[in-house]
């Protein structure tokens, strides 16, 4: 049966990069809404933004200095519900990027809690006996003569809710049921209140698999999620929660509806992200399937994707992502031809596909530009978005944006892929409407493998019509031949003789059984 998550395409924006409409040189909310009927257009079924909360910027809004309240420069809190409103009069929903685990060092929270005196806040972090204490963290820049645990950066203590077993000989380690980490807990409540309140549709939950410390087998992260899970189904009926857990056979029966594979599962990177250069941490390198040495091995995603459907099908989904703000671009060493084939993967197995804003036109990853807020050899991925050829791109009217936009000749823009029919772009407009009126190319489809080397062929089915789709990323020609062809319906490089595929370099074909 049909549901939302079944056709549903997200698209990823990185707000201070998307555009500018008052001249400041960053991305904005009323940037977003003006660019509404692009992203209808499109047919993506979502929007999901990178933190927007006020923020030390530190982290590129991932340091929050307060959850209820969006930062300035994108606007205002009025401006959030008008996002919301107008996505939801084009029938787009709305996912807030929500930071559970941890603050900036600026928030008031960590001010308090840094006092000597006690008070509500004391243990709002997870503070050691002494500054001198081993392991990470950091000092309390206050009175107290502690150290404060961290959750990723130096300027992000980890928030406190609590220990699943934990030591007494380290009494910092206060467990799940202390009151204060019951009242860390219900702040997140509060917070999803107030976000719901104005307009969201659903959270992106960072970092959600750390909440809890010293639970190695995350039975009381489960536990506290699906306490959430119950809690918003209670009260929110249809809210969707999106794990970056990394780990859908974990994340979906702990209540969340969605989970992406990313640059550090195996699975993901195996794909576009084995080689040196196309994985920001480097924890990968090898081959990926999709290059044009044809030396991958599609087995990484098939043995992966196949061993959470057992667990997950009907339950929740795995988002399938075209990258985001964390890694190199898809289009980074790639022509548009090879990311057309990488695209044709992402929207055709099985999952929700979230599309990272600006892959859709091809964007390529700049290297070389010097770190911001953060971003360190990540900032390449995060350039403002490329609407025309004007100055900035159509980005924004600034003499200093927040990123310099690619420069280099025949850099792509939105307003020149929708003149070309045979652009990128209307590629992934194709193959979004393609999933919208094909129920085998729904997320929850049945999904079964052909061929697992080059040509990678498989079937997807649904209401008794089946549809194979053969990809061939390599440089080199296979040849294949399908049980039966009635109607193509999109190829590039491939040559038929009934049922034979001739598939040259570089090459797709989807067609009706």
């Amino acid at each position: 049966m049909k549901n939302w998550f079944s056709d549903a395409v997200i698209y990823e924006i990185y707000p201070q990069s998307f555009y500018d409409t008052n001249g400041d040189g960053l991305g904005d909310l009323q940037g977003i809404i003006q660019k509404l009927d692009y992203i209808a257009d499109m047919g993506y079924t979502a929007i999901w933004m990178n933190p927007i909360n006020s923020s030390s910027f530190r982290d590129a809004g991932y340091d929050v200095t307060d959850f209820y309240s969006v930062a300035e420069r994108y606007g205002t809190n009025e401006d959030f519900k008008k996002l919301c409103e107008e996505s939801h009069k084009r029938n787009i929903k709305v996912f807030f990027d929500l930071v559970p685990g941890h603050t900036s060092i600026d928030h008031p929270w960590f001010k308090e809690s840094g006092k000597v005196e006690k008070n509500q806040y004391t243990n709002r972090y997870i503070w050691t006996n002494s500054t001198f204490d081993e392991g990470p963290g950091i000092a309390a820049l206050g009175e107290r003569d502690n150290k404060c645990l961290l959750n990723f950066f130096w300027s992000q203590p980890a928030l406190n809710y609590g220990y699943a077993n934990p030591d007494p000989n380290n009494p910092w380690e206060l467990p799940v049921t202390h009151p204060d980490c019951v009242a860390m807990k219900e702040e997140v409540k509060r917070i999803m209140d107030f976000w719901i309140g104005l307009g969201a549709d659903g959270f992106r939950v960072d970092m959600c698999a750390h909440l809890i410390k010293g639970d190695p087998n995350r039975v009381a992260t489960t536990a506290f999620w699906l306490e959430m899970r119950e809690y918003l189904d209670t009260n929110y009926p249809g809210t969707v929660l999106i794990a970056e857990w990394d780990f859908p056979d974990k994340s979906i029966p702990a209540g969340f509806d969605l989970d992406f594979y990313n640059h550090e599962t195996k699975a993901y990177a195996s794909l576009f992200r084995h080689e040196k250069g196309r994985n920001t941490t480097l924890t990968h390198v090898g081959d990926s399937y999709f290059a044009l040495e044809g030396k991958g091995n599609i087995n990484e995603y098939i043995n992966q994707i196949q061993a959470d459907w057992k667990v997950i099908k009907g339950k929740g989904h795995v988002a399938m992502i075209t990258g985001n703000h964390d890694m190199p671009r898809l289009a980074y060493m790639r022509t548009p031809e090879e990311i057309k084939v990488a695209m044709v993967f992402l929207f055709s197995v099985p999952g929700v596909p979230i599309v990272y804003y600006g892959d859709e036109i091809g964007m390529d990853y700049i290297l070389g530009l010097p770190s911001k807020e953060g971003g360190y050899n990540r900032t390449g991925s995060r350039t403002p978005m490329q609407w025309n050829n004007e100055k900035n791109h159509g980005f924004s009217a600034s003499d200093t944006p927040y990123l310099p936009t690619d420069n280099r000749e025949g850099a792509p823009t939105v307003e020149e892929q929708l003149q070309d029919e045979t652009s990128i772009l209307h590629l992934v407009k194709k193959l979004i409407a393609l999933r919208k009126e094909i129920p085998a190319f729904y997320a929850e489809s049945d999904f079964h493998v052909l061929l697992n080397t080059y040509p990678f062929v498989f079937e997807r089915s649904a209401e008794g019509k089946k549809y194979y789709v053969a990809m061939n990323p390599s440089k080199y020609t296979h040849m294949y031949s399908l049980p039966s062809i009635s109607k193509v319906i999109m190829s590039q490089n491939v040559d038929i003789n009934g049922t034979e595929l001739t598939m040259k370099g570089v090459s797709f074909l989807i067609a009706e059984a």
